[in-house]
């Protein structure tokens, strides 16, 4: 069966138990039992958490505070890439004597077991939607290719759907009508037919 003496942010309580205004200050280093977070970010099992922890004797119980300090990883949610980025929180909770409804936690076998606390203060600090920089414009929807390394380029242009039958089309820059409705072509040779004749008169 589980004791939560046995966990890793179990601290130990004796000398504060039924002591108001005793305390005590804590530093200690854990490989995290298990992820916190379920997310696209989160501290994995294994990873190292640094915590500095004070414990304080009050009539009620022991109050615990404190700060945890970890490394988050995971993967963008635009672009998909491996990422990490430092986690700092603070935390503090009352861990009674006796089991109430007015507290959470309790003291258990002389100790006190950090690990709920810490554990909600970190999932709740992680990103819902992280990011590898606050402008990462994401995968390219055609080529699925990181837009970040393509580089700038430009935007493709909407095209209506209703013209693309047009799209093919091409004119010879010689073939062209005027306002009237004639091709430029046959106008210049109605033109040079007239010029003798003009002259003749």
């Amino acid at each position: 069966m589980y004791s939560s003496v046995n966990s890793p942010y179990a601290l130990r309580v004796r000398e504060l138990a039924q002591r108001p205004g005793e305390m005590r200050e804590v530093s200690l280093d854990i490989a995290v039992p298990s992820t916190l977070g379920a997310g696209l970010i989160a501290v994995r099992e294994g990873d190292q958490m640094h915590l500095d922890v004070k414990l304080e004797g009050l009539h009620e119980g022991i109050l615990v505070s404190g700060h945890a300090r970890a490394e988050a990883t995971g993967e963008c949610s635009r672009c998909l890439i491996d990422i990490s980025e430092p986690v700092e929180v603070e935390f503090a909770e009352l861990f009674a004597y006796d089991a109430s409804e007015e507290f959470d936690y309790q003291v258990h076998d002389e100790h006190v077991d950090c690990e709920p606390v810490v554990r909600d203060a970190v999932v709740l600090s992680l990103p819902f939607t992280p990011l590898c920089r606050p402008d990462c414009p994401g995968l390219d929807p055609v080529t699925g290719e990181r837009l970040a390394d393509a580089g700038e380029r430009p935007a493709p242009s909407a095209t209506d759907p209703r013209w693309a039958a047009l799209g093919g089309i091409q004119f010879d820059s010689n073939d062209h009508q005027d306002p009237s409705g004639h091709h430029a072509a046959d106008q210049t040779t109605a033109d040079e037919e007239r010029a003798p004749a003009d002259q003749a008169e």
